[in-house]
């Protein structure tokens, strides 16, 4: 979770010089970094042994044209002590998302730094603006965090649509920012009101950005687990396109995955799990809102935040090792964004609490150099550059696409009919599988938490592909159905070239073309469909 963690919360440093009571003072850096990254970056890596070194050099040598990664590790911006990351010699990361803008506790439609600033309070208590400032002019540049764990959304604080919009403009005017990252967390996840409402005024500040020539990238920020986003992680993304937002990528928390992972779980194999199940339900979603993208494209719209060092979970703990894992893993896939949670604890612990379980705002929890996690991602190919709202994806305004039976590979989708598990179908221009027998669900919508969808998503239909003709399982039938014979059950007609035969005594009642057929037609198909599950 991103969050302030399970100690920290939003308090001014005047009022309560000791937020965290296990706070231990981190290391010094090593070494000095200046704001030309890439090249002394290596030597930084050096100085944290060969593994780091070379992870490096392969980030460079793998870097291809999908390899766009980019670092932009979160800053706990209202914790103390203050991270001063505009300093090169406390913070490796050219980028950072700032964290976190949530409600005003006295006013839920105005924005506040952690509940506990305003904006204007921020720029005079903290120096916020003036180190923004510091940052961009040594070739930086921010993301502005809002939402988190703690607090409120403003979407969820603010009511009034009108204003909850005039929010979000006050903070992209002021910060200047290009991009946004929606962390949302806990039941506003499922919050279907204000979904709505973060939607709409997400995508009428993006309309207004579009025209101005200086478009505005969104990010979702969501909890995952090695099975991938939960069914209300998933329909917050649904019900953000649908809202009209222009999405540049879904960001998973790839962290705090449970107790249930067992005494000593593998974190780097469980978050590469997590990112590759989020990329399955990514690649199905667009396709049933109408969107075919390649497996790269979707790769690139998908970011990692892990947190670094020990986490909530007691077991679960993300080493320097691991990290370089995902750097790597991010490079090779084309991942569009790595971050972490976060800066503020890119240092080991000291003092008393070194050889022990710490939840710490201010210390990893495990055995590292200082800022060896930011320095390790600071390595990835990738910059603010392309994270505009040019490479977003915006569900497109289009009617939904005929399917055609005398060409579709499958039977087409029908609101009547009943499918048994393992049947195929054709559905605007995309085959689906039944999960299990349903009638009336259809295949497009994704589903909920409490109403699972029953069909999974194969794939699109190419345009090349046609109608197979059904194969018949019987032969000899020669007598071609006709409508003022009555016929009995057992009577086998042919119609259309294809054989059938009648359930019960019937009359005037054609076979159906329309399959599957339903449980009170009264012929019965003796040939398989396409689509029809493989039966032993």
């Amino acid at each position: 979770m991103l969050t302030d963690r399970a100690i920290q919360q939003s308090v001014r440093p005047e009022d309560d010089p000791l937020a965290d009571e296990n706070w231990q003072e981190p290391e010094a850096p090593a070494e000095r970094l200046s704001w030309l990254r890439l090249g002394l970056l290596i030597l930084v890596l050096a100085g944290l042994g060969t593994g780091g070194t070379f992870a490096v050099l392969h980030l460079r040598d793998t870097a291809g044209p999908t390899a766009k990664s980019w670092a932009v590790p979160y800053v706990d911006v209202t914790l103390t002590p203050t991270f001063e990351f505009q300093d090169p010699e406390a913070n490796p990361a050219n980028d950072v998302a700032l964290a976190f803008v949530v409600a005003d506790p006295k006013d839920g439609c105005a924005p506040s730094w952690g509940g506990a600033y305003t904006p204007d309070e921020a720029a005079a208590s903290l120096e916020l603006d003036r180190r923004i400032s510091q940052l961009r002019s040594s070739g930086g540049s921010i993301m502005l965090s809002v939402g988190g764990l703690n607090n409120s959304e403003l979407a969820v604080a603010c009511t009034d649509q009108a204003r909850l919009t005039d929010a979000y403009r006050q903070l992209v005017r002021r910060y200047e920012v290009q991009t946004l990252d929606l962390d949302i967390e806990g039941t506003a996840v499922a919050d279907q009101a204000s979904l709505r409402r973060r939607a709409l005024a997400l995508a009428t500040l993006q309309a207004e950005r579009e025209s101005a020539g200086d478009p505005l990238a969104v990010w979702l920020t969501l909890p995952v687990a090695p099975e991938g986003l939960t069914a209300d992680g998933l329909g917050a993304v649904r019900a953000t396109l649908e809202g009209g937002v222009s999405l540049r990528g879904v960001n998973v928390m790839t962290m705090d995955f449970g107790s249930e992972q067992g005494s000593d779980p593998d974190m780097l194999e469980l978050s590469i799990r997590a990112l590759e199940s989020t990329h399955k339900q990514l690649s199905d979603l667009y396709l049933r809102l109408g969107v075919q993208l390649t497996s790269p494209q979707v790769w690139s719209r998908i970011g990692a935040t892990p947190m670094i060092g020990q986490n909530d979970v007691d077991a679960e703990r993300f080493t320097v090792d691991d990290a370089r894992g995902l750097a790597t893993f991010a490079v090779d896939n084309g991942l569009g964004r790595v971050s972490m949670w976060s800066l503020n604890r890119d240092a080991r612990c000291r003092g008393t609490f070194t050889n022990v379980v710490v939840h710490s705002n201010t210390c990893s929890g495990v055995a590292q150099d200082a800022l060896a996690f930011s320095s390790v991602f600071a390595g990835l190919p990738g910059s603010a550059v392309g994270t505009s709202g040019r490479e977003s994806v915006a569900i497109p305004d289009q009617e939904p696409i005929v399917d055609d039976p005398r060409t579709s590979p499958y039977p087409v989708w029908r609101l009547s009919a009943q499918y048994v598990g393992g049947y195929k179908v054709v559905w605007h221009g995309v085959v689906y599988e039944a999960k299990w027998a349903n009638q009336g669900a259809d295949p497009a919508e994704a589903g909920d938490s409490s109403t699972p969808t029953p069909w999974s998503v194969i794939g699109p239909v190419s345009s090349t592909e046609k109608a197979p003709r059904p194969s018949p399982e019987v032969t000899g039938v020669k007598d071609e159905w006709e409508q003022a014979t009555v016929y009995a059950r057992g009577d086998r007609v042919l119609f259309d070239e294809l054989p059938y035969q009648a359930r019960w005594s019937t009359k005037g009642d054609a076979p159906s073309t329309e399959y599957p057929i339903g449980p009170d037609d009264p012929w019965q198909p003796l040939f398989t469909v396409p689509g029809e599950p493989v039966t032993n």
